[in-house]
């Protein structure tokens, strides 16, 4: 009886958030009621979400995650950023995470996840996502949704083309969108033909940890390197990547990067180049770039500078690299669950083309060229034509598939999602995203096993859908139900950030893997304090380290004297909480990094510099306990010429 009324509860809700239209208007007879859109989402207290949805934080750098279909945010992974809330990149042992060549970057513009696979299956062990700025790739841990890894990728800029793994995560690919002279080199920019180049990186993943090393590099000719995708199926072993300014133009892209009436989709055998490197093939090239590494026994990061790379040039790899001709200004590029069609989304082009696969090598095999490009082939655009699904829309960005033999494309100019059928390209049904549509995700829906349940639209304009809030309004995202032959939309809500893209995933494949214990004899911190008894202060020249505990609900030491002001005062803080969901904060007044927000069974460390005189607290900042507010403690500062030695305890005269 309870569940029944909260639906109807949450019908009422929802049908009156549904009741306005793009212009703000009333409208009262179109409405969540109308549609049961409201109880599809509703997900009831005590019941969990059948997906979650790992969504790209854009300009804020981080990866945000929710539940579907409710679409309620649980939480932020940061990643490129520094976060507050969680002391990434403030505490001493993430620091060496946003590490990179050019020194301590604390931010990055992170677009798109990807899942782990295996055998073409969403596997749910890890997440990769890229900074597209400060080129880098990231790896999430899912049994501790945290960041353990990042690698930044030299010889790139705008790492936009990534992350996205094979079948089997043998590599996650980093695509640079802006060539550049490569090695860097004081040049003309007005000489970028011919002398700028781009680069396409693959990363080797360590099936068993999902360490991530650079394994080689793919020198191509001076394009923008915008989207691609993995082969999937049949197509395995190849990678795709869209290409524009193929005028190699430097300067006003919008008008000299549209002259050709063709631009590329590049497609890589990377299978091809793998054997050419383990065979000795390729140069090593000086270069530059930060390798950083969480290790989760002694929860700190270290940061590894890495002074070469392995080059490969195409020319030396013949049969690796072919060009496919596609629409001018492609963005998406979008493969299939069979691993057959490959489809391009040209920005400009009033249909969406796809390409044939079993046609590609059919063309490649009889030399079906059109021509070359600093040495690569270019193969006839007929030859590898799938098929053409015309005039669907506005604008084509992004498409994903459902498994069912269909594919729904985004079209950023005439706002809509557009469901269309493979193989006979006919259009089925379309629905008005009331935005300025980007990317979609279908849970799995670059796989070879999408879960066509749901399709997630990520939408950048958002103008008269919510309330105003100053002079920029939130981004959103919206879910469609796509079980049936029409799309129903379901939902809308906000986003943090810019989200670019999705990974989705069935909550069961992660939730059975969740770390739920953290126990405390593993931690192997250089500065652990396993128990209250290990609890000490010690002074080592104008150095102070305090090994404290905490646990509900009070500090240890909680009462410090001996401090003086000039010191550096580390506090080395573990919490002794060893079941998840257990964490506790740690602030000191006038620190100039964060809280610590420890979590159970760790071990963390912040720097305080004491500059005044006197007695100052600190607290927990994460409720613990019915007693929450008593967990505080003091910290007594005198001059720097005082003889007072250190002392500490628990209050206790």
């Amino acid at each position: 009886m309870k569940k029944a009324i909260n639906i109807v509860v949450a019908l009422i809700i929802v049908a009156g958030l549904f009741s306005c239209n793009n212009g703000g208007t009333s409208n009262k007879n179109q409405g969540a009621l109308s549609s049961s859109a409201a109880e599809k989402v509703y997900v009831a207290p005590g019941e969990l979400d059948e997906f979650y949805a790992f969504v790209s934080g854009g300009f804020s750098g981080q990866l945000a995650v929710y539940g579907l279909p409710s679409g309620r945010l649980f939480k932020v992974i940061p990643v490129f950023s520094v976060d507050a809330e969680k002391a990434w990149g403030f505490n001493e042992e993430t620091k060496p995470m946003l590490n990179t060549s050019h020194g301590f970057i604390p931010w990055d513009d992170s677009h798109h996840p990807d899942i782990s696979q295996t055998n073409g299956e969403l596997d749910g062990r890890w997440v990769f996502i890229n900074g597209n700025n400060t080129p880098r790739i990231a790896k999430i841990d899912l049994t501790t949704f945290e960041t353990t890894e990042i690698i930044e990728i030299p010889n790139s800029a705008g790492n936009h083309s990534s992350s996205y793994v094979t079948d089997n995560t043998e590599y996650v690919i980093a695509g640079t969108r802006f060539s550049i002279p490569i090695p860097q080199r004081d040049i003309s920019i007005k000489e970028y033909k011919g002398n700028f180049k781009g680069t396409l990186s693959f990363i080797k993943v360590d099936p068993e940890d999902g360490k991530m090393n650079i394994k080689f590099q793919l020198l191509m000719p001076g394009f923008d390197y915008d989207k691609a995708h993995p082969g999937r199926g049949k197509s395995h072993g190849w990678f795709f990547f869209t290409t524009y300014n193929t005028e190699e133009a430097n300067t006003l892209l919008e008008v000299n990067a549209s002259q050709n009436d063709k631009d590329f989709i590049a497609a890589i055998n990377w299978k091809k180049i793998e054997e050419y490197v383990n065979n000795g093939g390729g140069k090593m090239m000086p270069t530059n770039y930060a390798h950083n590494v969480y290790d989760d026994a002694t929860h700190s990061a270290t940061s590894t500078m890495i002074k070469e790379v392995l080059m490969v040039d195409p020319a030396e790899v013949p049969g690796a690299v072919y060009f496919l001709p596609t629409p001018k200004s492609p963005h998406g590029c979008d493969v299939d669950p069979s691993g057959e069609y490959i489809v391009a989304s040209g920005k400009l082009s009033a249909n969406v083309t796809v390409h044939s696969f079993t046609k590609m090598l059919d063309a490649i095999e009889n030399k079906k060229f059109a021509g070359e490009a600093y040495g690569i082939p270019i193969l006839n655009f007929e030859d590898v034509l799938a098929g053409v699904v015309e005039q669907p829309g506005l604008g084509p960005l992004h498409t994903e598939f459902d498994g069912k033999g269909n594919a729904y494309t985004t079209f950023f100019i005439s706002s809509e999602v557009v469901k269309w059928k493979l193989g006979t390209w006919e259009v089925i049904d379309r629905k008005n995203t009331y935005y300025s549509v980007g990317h979609l995700m279908i849970p799995g829906g670059n796989s070879q096993k999408p879960y066509g349940k749901y399709l997630l639209a990520m939408n950048k304009i958002t103008k008269d859908r919510y309330l105003p809030t100053g002079p920029e309004v939130t981004q959103s995202a919206q879910l469609y139900d796509i079980t049936g032959e029409k799309m129903e939309l379901l939902l809308d809500f906000p986003t943090v950030g810019e989200p670019h893209y999705a990974a989705g995933i069935p909550a069961e494949i992660i939730m059975k893997n969740s770390k739920k214990l953290y126990k405390l004899e593993e931690n192997k911190h250089k500065y652990a304090t396993i128990t209250d008894g290990d609890a000490r202060v010690e002074r080592d020249g104008k150095e102070v380290h305090i090994y404290m505990t905490m646990i509900r609900s009070h500090f240890n030491p909680d009462n410090i004297e001996g401090v003086k002001v000039g010191d550096k005062v580390y506090f080395h803080v573990t919490n002794l909480e060893q079941d998840y969901d257990v964490p506790h904060g740690v602030a000191m007044i006038g620190a100039q990094t964060s809280e610590l927000l420890i979590m159970p069974g760790q071990t963390e460390t912040f720097v305080w510099y004491p500059k005044q005189v006197g007695v100052w607290p600190f607290y927990c900042t994460d409720f613990c306990s019915a007693l929450h507010q008593e967990m505080q403690g003091y910290i007594r500062v005198s001059p720097a010429s005082s003889n007072i030695e250190l002392s500490w305890g628990l209050g206790e005269d």
